[in-house]
């Protein structure tokens, strides 16, 4: 009889153990987390209120825009793209600040889990030892050790609490660990996220500081002058006049004498309105639009109309192309500054010009749209840092034997980006 009441005792220390292990697993760190889950909230709503910001300011260029170039206008706009780069950086910190946050708090779960496994794991040997004792004995031993029924009946009841807290307890581990590897997953994705976001910070720093030198520039060449910025700009027209009137004529002679060096025809032009191309920046302003444009009339492109539109999101910005695709073709000349081409599905050819450096890819390397292929710069005959996209059914290139550049169609072959954009 002693020693079935020592095994009712030792089953019910086990049975204590395992109470006050359950117990101490259940009592929250909630007011940690919420402390966190709390700052990742306020700085959630910083972003939300900054975006606002920047979206206003967006407007505020966009509205600048439609009206009458002159020097006022354009320090304006370059007043708020310099505030609304600043909104942008400001976002990004609180992003990174959100993602360090995010981070600590997965690393403190994946500590937390990783305790309670090895818990669980010295919990569930103690059981399983216990258990492997009371199954040494046999139906008829344990009946001869507790004559009385009542005795029996605990015994066996024990018995079965003590099996179901096994099955408990390794259905909680299972679970445990595949909350760690989620955890585990989610905490490189967030890594590998703060990477992304420290880049970015970086490049709209970049961005930041050739818009406030391309405003002092500005104000050098100008001398705060309006008469003087009228000056340069009559004169930066007139030359983008001259080019593009030597153009035609080089151009002409180019389809003449078929001395291309690349030509694309597309297999077939996409319905007007199918949206088959994505932007290449994420916040941006149109500076131009396609066709016969106000600053068209005005002779800029020989009497032709603009074969692209124009954009700025800000001196430095990173360009992706507006669809996956390979490189078909790149340089430099005197009009488009430095530009790269990209081959698309259809063999639709989009070209991005006026790039602040050579994109530095070569021919053929594949392309996505989250690719960059260059930076939006002011090279070539430009008046002020902006991104020219034209979309082509019918694209090609060509020396021009004047000066060695190497050229591509602007007069004939395009499409409106707008149209599929």
């Amino acid at each position: 009889m002693l020693n079935n009441t020592n095994k009712f005792i030792k089953i019910s220390q086990v049975a204590l153990f395992f109470a006050v292990f359950c117990f101490w697993f259940s009592v929250p760190w909630s007011h940690a987390l919420d402390d966190t889950s709390q700052k990742i909230l306020d700085l959630r709503k910083q972003i939300e209120e900054l975006t606002k910001q920047a979206a206003q300011y967006k407007g505020t260029v966009a509205q600048k825009q439609k009206q009458a170039d002159t020097l006022k206008k354009q320090i304006d706009i370059l007043n708020g793209q310099i505030t609304q780069l600043q909104l942008r950086i400001n976002i990004t910190d609180r992003q990174i600040d959100t993602t360090k946050l995010e981070i600590n708090d997965l690393e403190g779960q994946i500590f937390d889990t990783t305790e309670e496994i090895g818990k669980k794991k010295q919990a569930i040997g103690g059981l399983l030892s216990l258990t492997y004792e009371r199954d040494k004995l046999s139906l008829l031993a344990m009946l001869i050790k507790n004559p009385r029924l009542s005795d029996f009946t605990d015994q066996a009841q024990q018995a079965q609490n003590l099996n179901n807290k096994l099955v408990g307890l390794l259905t909680e581990l299972k679970i445990q660990r595949e909350s760690l590897e989620e955890d585990k997953q989610q905490l490189d994705a967030k890594k590998l996220e703060l990477e992304t976001l420290n880049s970015k910070q970086i490049n709209q720093k970049g961005v930041l500081s050739g818009n406030k030198t391309s405003k002092n520039n500005l104000l050098v060449q100008t001398r705060g002058q309006e008469a003087k910025y009228q000056q340069l700009l009559s004169e930066v027209e007139k030359k983008k006049a001259r080019f593009f009137n030597e153009l035609q004529q080089f151009e002409a002679e180019a389809l003449k004498t078929g001395a291309f060096i690349v030509h694309v025809t597309a297999d077939s032009i996409p319905s007007r309105g199918t949206k088959i191309f994505q932007w290449p920046y994420d916040d941006y302003y149109m500076t131009q639009g396609y066709g016969n444009t106000a600053y068209a009339r005005r002779g800029a492109y020989g009497g032709a109309p603009h074969n692209g539109i124009d954009i700025a999101s800000g001196a430095g910005s990173g360009i992706r192309p507006i669809g996956s695709g390979a490189i078909l073709a790149s340089g430099f000349n005197n009009g488009f500054g430095n530009w790269v081409a990209v081959l698309h599905e259809r063999n639709l050819v989009s070209v991005y010009a006026h790039m602040r450096s050579p994109s530095g890819l070569a021919n053929s390397t594949s392309v996505t749209t989250s690719s960059i292929i260059g930076y939006e710069g002011s090279t070539g005959n430009s008046t002020g840092s902006h991104l020219h996209i034209s979309l082509y059914r019918d694209f090609f290139t060509y020396i021009n034997n004047k000066n060695g550049q190497l050229y591509f169609n602007y007069f004939d072959g395009s499409l409106n980006p707008l149209d599929y954009l």
